[in-house]
């Protein structure tokens, strides 16, 4: 079986949830009690398009690995949920042995 669009929606997924936490726990904060708003206008690009490639590479995975739809949809909403892409990253390291 072929790993590498799965190893590679990995890193994006850690990627984007590392942006996430950024955004929430750094940038939001510097910018309602330090008067810096650049700090989310650059950190919101940067996990915006984290997300948009998070969605295309689990639109991949959803056809070459042939997820279920509750599967893929938990995997969605994993992005949404702060610490949840790195939740889904532990168990499909689990599931496909890596």
């Amino acid at each position: 079986m072929d790993l590498k669009n799965l190893n590679t929606f990995r890193k994006i997924a850690l990627l984007e949830g590392l942006s996430y936490l950024f955004l929430l726990l750094i940038a939001m904060p510097l910018k309602y009690f330090a008067n810096m708003p650049e700090v989310v206008k650059y950190t919101g690009w940067a996990h915006g398009i984290l997300f948009v490639a998070y969605c295309l590479f689990l639109l991949i995975l959803m056809i070459q690995y042939k997820w279920s739809f509750g599967k893929s949809l938990w995997a969605f909403f994993a992005s949404l949920l702060p610490f949840g892409t790195f939740v889904l990253d532990k168990q499909l390291k689990k599931e496909y042995a890596l």
